[in-house]
């Protein structure tokens, strides 16, 4: 279980968040950044679960789409008015850094990224989502628009009492860089990129 920790104001280049700090039993952090709740309106709002990517976040490495997925779903809650993001500190699809550069290094040599975690005896996929019904609990929310490509985010956060009404698609940051990722994500993984 987590547990709400500590609040604050938190301007950013999309507008003002307020920035909110939980953490469980194992010091594990995780943030939201929320607007517009609790909700003083009827208005659905929209969520993106965003797992924690050093690279692509704050270095804007074009291997991903992450920085894009998190500069857009920033301002798409602000436009909206009533939202939040939970950044999950799950770096690497919860592999870590460390072993994210590793995998990095695969994919120098040819190898795709759900190859390169196989062969470092890694999960293609270690993240858990747990975490966000206490998260958006703390804040009223219950029902949620998702902005996600990713069915599993969908089912996971069903599976954990999270009522998603909706799913918003979120292609954006695609470059010649991350073609071959993005065509792993849809190809391998089942995101839905494409589908629209």
């Amino acid at each position: 279980m987590y547990r709400f920790i500590s609040k604050a104001k938190l301007p950013t280049a999309h507008g003002e968040f307020d920035i909110h700090v939980f953490e469980n039993d194992e010091g594990q952090e995780h943030i939201m950044l929320s607007v517009g709740l609790p909700s003083q309106t009827d208005a659905l709002p929209i969520v993106r679960v965003h797992s924690e990517c050093l690279t692509g976040d704050a270095f804007s490495s074009l291997k991903c789409d992450c920085g894009p997925q998190l500069n857009a779903a920033m301002k798409a809650i602000q436009a909206h008015g009533t939202g939040a993001i939970l950044y999950l500190r799950q770096e690497g699809r919860g592999i870590g850094l460390t072993n994210k550069i590793r995998a990095y290094a695969l994919q120098d040599q040819g190898h795709d990224t759900l190859e390169a975690n196989l062969l470092l005896g890694l999960p293609a996929d270690a993240r858990t989502y747990e975490m966000c019904k206490d998260m958006l609990a703390s804040v009223g929310v219950t029902q949620v628009a998702l902005m996600t490509n990713n069915p599993n985010k969908i089912n996971d956060l069903t599976k954990h009492g999270i009522d998603v009404v909706k799913r918003i698609p979120l292609v954006v940051g695609v470059n010649p860089h991350n073609q071959d990722y993005l065509d792993v994500k849809e190809e391998k993984m089942g995101h839905m990129i494409h589908s629209e």
